[in-house]
């Protein structure tokens, strides 16, 4: 189980990896991660019904600690998909009011779950037989409704729970870090340009002049520097140090999109200088 978990989880995390990448448009990239995760879960789903658990240790630490990582993704994708398509139309006052609701929504179920979250995170086993094991759920230890709807061949009374908690911390930063992003902008207010090359060419970019130490005379961290083009820009670059991590895998042209800006530039100067 534990092998084919692994190579199954990383071959999802590097798709997703991927289309953070391949695809600028954030809505269709969210869908198209949630319809990887949910065929993830159907893989998985079906080795478990096909080869079971050699031990009931071995069932509730799968419930436990291995499904919610895959489901908490779907969690997360979701909330966010819904997040920004419900976000209205409006100035920031709007859009900070919106984003605080959503957040007041992850204190209460925080607080109607206290008890289990303190059970989860001490780490908590005392429980384990009635929260991880299928086919036994207890209505007085605070069950979701999905629970009732949910295949029980695959499911416990709280593996979904567990998701949720995971899925919660990220949808909070998410939210955080959106509610900033706003508080920033205000900075840039002056130059209201949008990046409409793809992600992988302004990480090209970014690492090309943090190498140059063109900024603060080369102490300046990758990190601010990314964060100040995204806000600059208009856009968000995820996880660019594993973009970098792609470019440096390249066989040939590491350097396309500065090697394109050679290019453009000289062929500019080239055709100013026959005029």
């Amino acid at each position: 189980m534990d092998k084919f978990y692994n190579e199954t989880l990383h071959k999802l995390e590097m798709r997703i990896s991927e289309l953070e990448i391949e695809t600028d448009r954030s809505m269709e990239r969210i869908e198209a991660i949630i319809k990887l995760v949910v065929k993830c879960l159907c893989d998985v789903k079906e080795y478990v019904q096909k080869r079971g658990f050699k031990n009931v240790d071995a069932e509730i630490y799968f419930f436990k600690y291995l499904k919610p990582v895959i489901l908490s993704k779907l969690i997360y994708y979701n909330a966010i998909y819904k997040i920004e398509t419900k976000k209205p139309f409006g100035g920031e006052k709007t859009i900070k009011k919106y984003l605080n609701r959503e957040l007041e929504k992850l204190k209460r179920y925080f607080n109607n779950n206290l008890d289990f979250y303190k059970y989860y995170r001490t780490n908590s086993t005392y429980l384990d037989d009635a929260y991880f094991i299928r086919g036994r759920h207890n209505i007085k230890l605070s069950l979701d409704t999905y629970y009732f709807e949910a295949d029980h061949s695959f499911s416990t009374s709280h593996d979904f729970k567990v998701a949720k908690i995971i899925a919660n911390d990220l949808i909070q930063v998410y939210l955080e870090d959106q509610l900033s992003s706003h508080k920033q902008k205000k900075v840039y207010e002056s130059y209201p340009l949008n990046w409409t090359g793809n992600k992988t060419a302004l990480t090209e970019l970014i690492y090309a002049l943090h190498s140059q130490g063109v900024f603060d005379n080369g102490n300046a961290d990758i990190k601010l520097i990314a964060k100040t083009f995204e806000l600059a820009f208009n856009i968000s670059l995820g996880d660019f140090y594993h973009t970098f991590m792609e470019l440096k895998s390249r066989k040939i042209n590491r350097t396309k999109f500065l090697d394109s800006l050679k290019e453009s530039l000289l062929k500019r100067m080239d055709e100013e200088d026959e005029i």
